[in-house]
C-alpha cells in the first residue's frame, strides 16, 4: 500500500524530531522481530533515554540530510531498524548490543552514526566499552579529589612531626629539670 505525500511528510518530521534529541544511531537489520520482541528492546532502550525505530530508508534519510548528518546509503538497505541515544551513545550501544547478541536470530548490527562519523559494528562495539557520562564525571572527579587528599595527608604527618618533636622537648625539659 502507497504512503501519501502528507505520511511521508509526517514520518519525515518525526525522524527529523527524534534526531535533533539524539547524540548518535545504531542502524540495525532485524529479520522476524516478532511484536512483543520488539516491545521488549524499546523497554530496555527506554530505561537508558533511547528509543528505537523501525524506519522507511529513503525518509530516513532525508532526514538526515536534512539536520546535516552523514548518510550511511550502505547501511540504510533492507529492513531497518534506528536506536537513538537521546542522553549517551555508549549506554545506548551497550544495551542494543546485548540484545541483539541474546536475539541473533531477529536483529543484527550494522553499524552507527556518532559525532558526525559513520561506525562499523565493530566501532560500534568499541564505543559500548566506553564509560558513561556518569560515570566519567565520578572518575574526574575522583582525580581532582585525590591530590587535595594526599595534601592533606602530607599536612597532617607535618603537624603530628612537630607535635611529637615538641613532646619529646617538653619530656626532655622536665626530664632534666
Amino acid at each position: 500500500m502507497a504512503i501519501t505525500k502528507e505520511r511521508k511528510q509526517e514520518l519525515v518530521a518525526a525522524y527529523k524530531d527524534y534526531l535533533s534529541r539524539a547524540d548518535g544511531i545504531v542502524i540495525t537489520e532485524y529479520r522476524g522481530l516478532s511484536v512483543a520482541q520488539a516491545g521488549d528492546l524499546r523497554a530496555r532502550l527506554r530505561d537508558v533515554q533511547g528509543r528505537y525505530v523501525i524506519t522507511k530508508n529513503t525518509l530516513f534519510k532525508i532526514a538526515l540530510r536534512d539536520l546535516g548528518w552523514p548518510v550511511p546509503e550502505d547501511l540504510m538497505v533492507g529492513t531497518t531498524g534506528v536506536a537513538l541515544a537521546e542522553a549517551g551513545f555508549p549506554t545506548l550501544a551497550k544495551s542494543i548490543l546485548a540484545y541483539a547478541r541474546d536475539n541473533e536470530a531477529v536483529l543484527s548490527i550494522k553499524g552507527g552514526v556518532m559525532a558526525g562519523m559513520v561506525l562499523n559494528p565493530a566501532q560500534v562495539e568499541a564505543v559500548s566499552t566506553l564509560p558513561s557520562l556518569d560515570e566519567l564525571r565520578a572518575q574526574l572527579a575522583g582525580l581532582i579529589v585525590q591530590p587535595a587528599a594526599g595534601l592533606v595527608s602530607v599536612l597532617n604527618a607535618g603537624v603530628g612531626s612537630v607535635a611529637q618533636v615538641l613532646a619529646a622537648y617538653v619530656q626532655k625539659q622536665e626530664e632534666a629539670a
